[in-house]
């Protein structure tokens, strides 16, 4: 892990983001909106200004709960769905998909209560994420949805990276670049 840092404005508020490596040559800025209230009201507030219409919000677990937690509360304490990383005890007829994020060394699952599935087929779905980099965890996301029946009408992250930034099919609030072995900017 590096010391170095670098600052971003994010929803009016100024954040310094830990560079991080995930090669030799290529660092990543880490946005960790965990333990940062203020920084997730205001993201959140962001995003719900850009939101289409929608019945239903999904996020992958984990670091995207605390914003769409928010969004849901302040759109009037409204439900949401939640991806989980492994099936738990209390869900039935569990819909999965496989996914490898740029922040994980391994595949990943994530899985959909049938619950959950069963509330979302024939609604408008919303995919919210904090971070969309490579686009494997949205489009996990976007499995997920359409094997519960959703109809998928936005998706949304307070920073996209890398070739997200590229992509006209996300909205998002700031572009995250990617930075060299010497904390440089590349993008």
């Amino acid at each position: 892990m590096s010391d170095m840092t670098y600052r971003m404005n994010i929803a009016g508020l100024d954040r310094d983001l830990p560079l991080c490596p995930i090669s030799d040559e290529l660092m990543i800025g880490a946005f960790v909106i965990f333990g940062d209230p203020e920084l997730t009201t205001a993201c959140a507030k962001a995003l719900l200004d850009r939101c289409p219409e929608h019945d239903v919000m999904i996020t992958a677990e984990s670091k995207g709960i605390p914003l769409i937690c928010e969004m849901a509360r302040m759109s009037g304490n409204e439900r949401y769905v939640l991806a989980r990383k492994a099936p738990k005890l209390y869900m039935k007829d569990v819909l999965t998909v496989e996914v490898r994020s740029i922040t994980t060394d391994h595949k990943q699952t994530l899985c959909l209560d049938g619950k959950d599935a069963a509330y979302m087929k024939g609604k408008r779905v919303v995919i919210v994420d904090d971070v969309i980099s490579t686009g494997e965890s949205l489009h996990a996301l976007e499995a997920l949805v359409k094997q519960a029946g959703g109809e998928i009408v936005g998706c949304m992250a307070i920073l996209a990276e890398g070739d997200a930034t590229r992509r006209d099919d996300i909205i998002y609030l700031e572009k995250l670049p990617l930075f060299d072995a010497n904390g440089k900017p590349i993008d």
